[in-house]
């Protein structure tokens, strides 16, 4: 099947020149693709016809889209790579705080937007698993793989589509050390040019969301792995 027949691209965009290039490099690759020049109108379109990922502006005319990615997290589990003009780092540590996915920062290579849209929407589909390693129990924490679901101690905790790639990850390599750029690889497909912060950041907020449930563990220097269920911390 075509992307464009399954899987629909939103761009939250009020720069008309850039929402037009970004559309037409989505299209060629397959997507079908709606946009919108605000953060009121994205969403209203979430409300009205879930889209497959968002690429999200973070300057909009009406409120910035850290904002917007905060409200639809709120409701909705949809991919978001969030587009800055400034490089500051603050930025983009905030929106992966309240649950983009990436970023990518302007002026960058339309080539590279739908390689990196390509790599968020295979990560964050059903998990293919075999059977044998569909679901994990660690202590409190039970993860299914298929359903996307965590629960600790029977309590359904909402994690973002990288959140639940990167927690399955660690606990499908209970074991293992895995460097930074090893969880970049693995979980986003791609690295970030040696910019491994977004994997702190989103291990800071799978332990947010765990609590004292959280098994992963800090390895200084090296990366992350999962600690014994015995002694899972927040180390």
């Amino acid at each position: 099947m075509a992307a464009s027949q399954a899987q629909t691209v939103l761009i939250v965009e009020d720069e008309a020149s850039i929402a037009s290039f970004v559309s037409l490099y989505l299209k060629k690759a397959g997507y079908g693709v709606k946009a919108v020049g605000s953060g009121g109108d994205a969403l209203a379109q979430v409300e009205a016809e879930q889209p497959a990922l968002i690429v999200l502006d973070l300057m909009l005319p009406d409120m910035d889209g850290i904002e917007v990615c905060r409200r639809i997290r709120q409701r909705r589990d949809i991919p978001i790579l969030m587009l800055t003009a400034r490089d500051e780092d603050i930025d983009k540590i905030i929106g992966l705080e309240v649950g983009a996915d990436d970023y990518l920062t302007k002026p960058f290579n339309p080539r590279e937007l739908v390689a990196r849209v390509k790599s968020i929407l295979r990560r964050s589909a059903p998990a293919r698993r075999n059977s044998e390693s569909a679901e994990i129990t660690h202590g409190d924490l039970h993860v299914d793989a298929g359903r996307r679901e965590v629960h600790v101690g029977g309590e359904e905790i909402q994690l973002a589509p990288k959140e639940f790639d990167l927690l399955w990850e660690l606990l499908d390599h209970r074991g293992l050390v895995l460097t930074r750029d090893q969880l970049l690889e693995r979980v986003w497909g791609y690295t970030f040019a040696g910019d491994t912060r977004t994997v702190d950041v989103h291990v800071r907020q799978v332990r947010r969301k765990l609590g004292d449930a959280s098994p992963i563990v800090t390895v200084w220097g090296v990366g992350y792995k999962v600690a014994p269920a015995r002694d899972s911390v927040n180390a």
